[in-house]
């Protein structure tokens, strides 16, 4: 709701297109194809394994090297939960639909590196979050 000149207006956006409205072949082209970052937040673990494929692919095509991908959410760390309260949490997801969950951050790290991107930064967050800065080579 509030303007501002450096941020686009929220579009929809299906990560798994193999093309985004956002590039240049899409159909909703914006005027400025400068971005710099893409901020993802509780998306991956509410949803299937290839909706991270799809997250990363188009980050790869869209981000400049130097170009930042943030996310957010619950992760487990070599394959453990974090907290008590996350292991919950990737259960009943699951038991919404099997092919959601808490992911492994070494997973999406290894999915990330097969994208050009490296991990940069792991920040601990409230509520057994972790921000995540990856940075496209």
């Amino acid at each position: 709701e509030h303007h501002c000149e450096h941020l686009l207006p929220p579009i929809q956006l299906d990560v798994t297109e193999t093309i985004w409205p956002v590039e240049p072949a899409g159909q909703e082209t914006t005027d400025s194809q400068d971005f710099t970052a893409i901020i993802n937040c509780n998306m991956i673990h509410i949803a299937p394994w290839n909706v991270a494929e799809g997250l990363m692919a188009g980050a790869e095509r869209v981000l400049p090297s130097g170009g930042v991908l943030f996310m957010y959410g619950p992760f487990k760390r070599h394959g453990k939960h974090t907290s008590t309260s996350n292991e919950a949490f990737d259960i009943s997801l699951q038991q919404r639909n099997p092919s959601w969950g808490v992911r492994n951050l070494e997973a999406v790290t290894e999915l990330a590196l097969g994208h050009q991107f490296t991990l940069e930064a792991i920040h601990e967050m409230p509520a057994n979050n972790l921000s995540l800065i990856f940075i496209k080579q």
